[in-house]
């Protein structure tokens, strides 16, 4: 019988973990050894999400006294109801999804990637082996944008999915368990956008006076301490010279010109504010007038070839990178907090051109500067690899018998 065989190796598995001694594994076979039973957790998630609409049919939940399927998975599993519910939709969705589900069963997405796939392929069944393939180098956070805007781009009433977000508002607070005071908020992205201006330059004071101080916590406590400044001392969004707001703390809103003179956002094309989310075109083309927001539309100002003799980029050129490359450059990471990179070290040029950045965030621009570590060739998110990688550029491009970056004399192929 099946189960019986999936019983029997779970049985030679369970003997393996309990004779696993970390410390005795070679640090040299530590990582291998992980992914090995990384790739056995993705099969096993892969055969719950499978299963789990066929238990939802069984009925056996409503016999145990739950009152869902998901209830009686999430007691079986020890997990959130929630991350359950989440497991019977997508079971559920995967009948019609060949390629999510060839992807999971074969173990190239994780449960959690089939799950958002799943729910924006159901929408849009036109954009499933897209945001598959995307799945393959892109982050959890960067793969659930490409979701959204692929579900964005299938709603034929976007006007009333936002005024359904609007009706739906609401900002809980609730002590919990331990005495702590807790907020839950949810509402339109554009309000949403506009609160994070407020509280972006009270998070980065913050984090500089703990610097001076020699203390080092998390963002999401300064985020904490920076909204009971915004309540307590009236704090505002940081502005630069003639009014016009800091370009660190800048809003931007990511929109096609075909869409904004349309009216509405077809598959492949960008209506958001950079970092939080979707937005109906007429709210875009309400801010237009909004202070602390820029538009960059797509075709509307050529910037990539204007050259900026300083050695930062100028606002324009900041905009533009915000509209290209909004997070790091480095393939799978999806920090947004970046520092602007010349592929040709300024002190060679002298120059500022959009083409020859790379937005990088701080560990990857101090790799590149302190370990010698380089993006690979080409443009747009790649990866970044080590002195003595074959991709690396310095590898690549060196004659045989020089001296590379790597510090090392390289042979050649």
């Amino acid at each position: 019988m099946f189960e019986d065989r999936v019983e029997a190796v779970v049985e030679e598995l369970a003997g393996i973990v309990a004779g696993l001694h970390p410390d005795a594994v070679p640090l040299a076979d530590a990582a291998g050894c992980w992914a090995v039973f990384d790739r056995l957790e993705r099969l096993a998630g892969a055969a719950k999400v499978l299963l789990a609409r066929r238990v939802d049919e069984s009925g056996v939940w409503r016999t145990a006294g739950f009152a869902d399927a998901a209830s009686f998975l999430a007691a079986q599993a020890g997990t959130a109801v929630g991350t359950a519910r989440a497991v019977v939709a997508a079971s559920r969705q995967l009948r019609g999804l060949p390629a999510c589900e060839d992807a999971l069963r074969a173990g190239r997405v994780s449960v959690a990637q089939a799950a958002v796939i799943a729910d924006a392929a159901t929408a849009n069944p036109a954009a499933e082996r897209r945001l598959v393939e995307t799945a393959g180098t892109a982050s959890l956070l960067e793969l659930r944008e490409a979701c959204l805007r692929a579900k964005v781009a299938a709603d034929r009433d976007r006007e009333a999915t936002a005024a359904r977000i609007r009706a739906g508002r609401f900002l809980r607070t609730f002590t919990d368990g331990e005495g702590a005071w807790n907020l839950v908020a949810r509402g339109p992205v554009e309000v949403g956008a506009r609160i994070e201006a407020a509280l972006a330059p009270l998070i980065d004071e913050g984090f500089t006076r703990a610097r001076a101080a020699g203390r080092r916590e998390a963002r999401e406590a300064y985020a904490f301490d920076a909204l009971d400044t915004l309540t307590t001392q009236g704090g505002s969004p940081d502005a630069g010279s003639r009014g016009r707001p800091n370009l660190r703390h800048l809003a931007l809103v990511r929109v096609d010109l075909a869409a904004l003179v349309r009216g509405g956002v077809q598959d492949g094309e960008l209506c958001e504010i950079t970092g939080v989310g979707p937005i109906p075109v007429s709210v875009a083309r309400n801010l237009l007038g909004e202070s602390i927001l820029e538009l960059v539309v797509t075709r509307g100002v050529d910037v990539a070839n204007v050259t900026h003799l300083g050695r930062g980029p100028s606002a324009a050129q900041q905009i533009a990178v915000l509209w290209t490359s909004p997070v790091c450059t480095v393939e799978g990471c999806s920090r947004r907090r970046t520092e602007y990179d010349h592929r040709t070290p300024w002190a060679q040029t002298h120059h500022t051109r959009l083409d020859d950045l790379d937005p990088l965030c701080r560990h990857h621009h101090d790799r590149k500067i302190y370990d010698g570590w380089a993006l690979v060739d080409g443009t747009g998110k790649r990866p970044m690899v080590p002195p003595d990688h074959p991709q690396h550029p310095d590898r690549r491009r060196a004659p045989p018998g020089t001296v590379t970056s790597a510090g090392r004399r390289d042979a050649g192929p």
